[in-house]
């Protein structure tokens, strides 16, 4: 058993080693293998880098980059640009815009690209230059993404000929310093120099000052020579050149000297011291050499129209204190001015109002008004309808105002020592406080009938809301079951208490408590609230009832009365018929066809006055003037009749009637 165990395990180690043999054997093969590809490899790798380095040497380049260029305005200016191994596309940019890829450059009518393309020749050229081409320029081989180094394009433009101010001949003053100015203007480039030269030979001492535009470009410069001429400089010539690097020669303006001296003037007023509205004579004096050509008047630096001689008269006023009137007169050398300033008398005059001013309840007001007036106004404040001085002075201060101080506020300018008119301006002061609400009388209401609650309300700031409350309730604005609110604009309430509302509560059918209970009007604003309590006043229908009764009775006792001395009158009328029956006969004469109706008869007089007797009635005689009873007559007469007065008795209901019968009775 130990041999067999034995042999197993020294078979076991010898299989072992075997395995281990062929592993490495199989790894020794793939090196081998490895080496023998990298040997093959490195000659391929060094073939490859050799091209490489070969390719790289053909790779696109510049031969020639542009150079910053100096050009004066109208030449040419040639920018050159050279690639090599490069056949693509070539252009070039100005201040980073693109100006195109063809040759002619399209668009660009000055410029062109000019050079052999084959061999990379790309020159950009510029015919006339012009002052916009002056910029940053570049030279771009765009499919390799090269660029050239920036060239600057300088475009040097000339100066024109100099100015120089009031020549060619320029007027001096003997033994008075005087200045004498160069101006060059234009657009020249660089900014040039002045120099000023007598006799071809330089002068020193001129004052070289320079102004520039908002774009910082020169807009001009100048040289002023100060000098102090002398009698022997009349005629003398002195020249201002203007050079620079672009002109270098420089340009020249020569002026000739003339010592003269301008007008000395002298101005007077008469008088000097006026009332408003009064006339004024203004006389300018002047010697000058040369002499005077001319005269001008101003008054507070404008022009007189149609003032042209050495005097000026005026109708003074006000503005002749603060605007003087000067006088200028020239001659052929310059020109002299004075001014002189009238002391004119005015009553006040407004200068700035006072403003309305709406502040909180506490809080500060603060008005101001400005007159002026010759001699000064005195100034004082008072409220509209009160004689009070509150201050003087051209300002107004009220420290912590309360309601009471709403109103309208006077500034008023008392006529000064002259004894002039005077004037007022005024201003509102509102003052915001919680709203003031009060009630308004409502009429009393019957029960289940309508009624009206009325409120009227003054804020300011306005209101915000006015409500209607009650036990049960509140009501803004619309309808809720009996009740409905409106609100109405109120009449303007007194100087500065704000805007005014009315507003009014409806209620359809009242009931018992509606009288009995309180309804309350609130309004309130961003200072507060305030309200008020409004009652509905009840009125019944007791007292009315009685009073129609007592009317019916009082008409019915005078229609008793009446009907009663109508029957005392009837009855009375009665007896006097009886009583007197002839009395109350009449005769009428005979009618126009002759005959006649005859009934009794009394003889009144003659058988030949006789006619028909007709029984009349009382009720229609009545007085007339004089006392006497006349008949209205329906025939408008053509029956003639006469009055009968009848017997009176002391107890007769009436004392005289009226007969309303045909005619004219006559009884005896």
């Amino acid at each position: 058993m130990r041999v067999s165990l034995g042999k197993a395990r020294s078979g076991g180690r010898c299989a072992a080693e075997e395995g281990a043999g062929r592993e490495a054997s199989a790894t020794a093969s793939l090196l081998d293998l490895g080496g023998h590809t990298l040997r093959m490899l490195v000659p391929a790798l060094l073939v490859l880098l050799f091209c490489l380095r070969g390719r790289a040497g053909l790779s696109p380049h510049f031969l020639q980059q542009p150079e910053d260029l100096v050009v004066l305005l109208g030449d040419e200016a040639r920018l050159p640009c050279a690639l090599g191994a490069y056949w693509g596309l070539v252009q070039w940019t100005k201040d980073g815009l693109a100006l195109g890829g063809e040759r002619d450059l399209p668009g660009w009518s000055r410029y062109w690209i000019s050079g052999n393309a084959a061999s990379g020749q790309h020159d950009l050229h510029i015919r006339p230059v012009e002052i916009e081409d002056q910029a940053s320029y570049e030279c771009q081989a765009t499919q390799a993404g090269l660029r050239s180094r920036r060239a600057q394009l300088h475009v040097l433009v000339p100066p024109e000929a100099p100015q120089v101010l009031g020549g060619p001949f320029v007027s001096l003053v003997a033994g008075v310093p005087a200045n004498v100015t160069c101006r060059s203007r234009g657009d020249a480039r660089p900014t040039p120099e002045l120099l000023w030269f007598r006799d071809g030979v330089r002068l020193d001492g001129a004052t070289f000052r320079q102004t520039l535009l908002k774009e910082g470009t020169t807009g001009s410069v100048e040289s002023i020579l100060s000098l102090t001429p002398s009698s022997h400089d009349d005629g003398a010539i002195l020249v201002c050149r203007a050079r620079s690097q672009a002109l270098p020669a420089g340009k020249d303006t020569a002026i000739t000297l003339s010592l003269q001296y301008p007008p000395v003037v002298t101005l007077s007023a008469e008088p000097q011291t006026v009332q408003e509205g009064e006339k004024v004579t203004f006389l300018c004096q002047a010697t000058a050499q040369p002499p005077v050509t001319g005269y001008r008047w101003a008054k507070g630096g404008s022009p007189v129209l149609g003032a042209r001689g050495p005097m000026l008269e005026v109708v003074a006023d006000a503005s002749f204190l603060t605007a003087p009137v000067s006088c200028e007169v020239s001659n052929a050398v310059g020109s002299a001015n004075r001014s002189t300033a009238l002391d004119v008398r005015f009553g006040p005059i407004l200068q700035a109002k006072p403003k309305p001013l709406s502040v909180d309840v506490g809080e500060d007001a603060s008005f101001s008004c400005v007159w002026r007036g010759n001699p000064l106004p005195r100034v004082t404040w008072t409220r509209r309808g009160d004689a009070q001085v509150l201050a003087s002075g051209p300002t107004l201060r009220l420290l912590a105002v309360g309601p009471e101080d709403a109103g309208d506020y006077v500034c008023r300018a008392g006529p000064g020592l002259s004894g002039l008119r005077g004037g007022a301006a005024e201003a509102r002061l509102t003052v915001n406080a919680p709203p003031v609400v009060t009630a308004l009388h409502s009429a009393p209401a019957f029960l289940r009938g309508p009624a009206r609650l009325q409120c009227l309300v003054f804020a300011s700031p306005a209101p915000e809301a006015v409500v209607w409350s009650w036990d049960e309730g509140f009501l803004t604005a619309g309808s809720r079951g009996r009740f409905l609110v409106e609100t109405f604009p109120a009449p303007e309430g007194r100087g500065g208490q704000g805007p005014g509302l009315i507003s009014v509560l409806h209620i359809s059918g009242t009931q018992e408590s509606d009288f009995s209970r309180g309804f309350n009007c609130t309004a309130r604003n961003r200072l507060g609230e305030g309200g008020t309590q409004v009652s509905l006043g009840r009125r019944d229908l007791l007292p009315a009832v009685r009073i129609v009764a007592g009317v019916a009775a009082v008409a019915m006792t005078l229609l008793m009365a009446v009907t009663g001395v109508a029957l005392c009158c009837w009855r009375h009328g009665k007896a006097s018929a009886s009583f007197s029956k002839q009395k109350n006969l009449v005769r009428i004469p005979g009618s126009s066809n002759g005959s006649s109706s005859r009934g009794p008869e009394e003889e009144t007089g003659s058988s030949k006055d006789q006619g028909p007797i007709v029984h009349t009635d009382h009720g229609d005689l009545a007085l007339d003037e004089d006392g006497a009873l006349e008949t209205k007559d329906p025939t408008n007469g053509y029956y003639k009749v006469r009055g009968v007065s009848p017997p009176t008795s002391p107890d007769s209901c009436v004392t005289s009637l009226q007969l309303k019968s045909p005619g004219i009775f006559n009884l005896p």
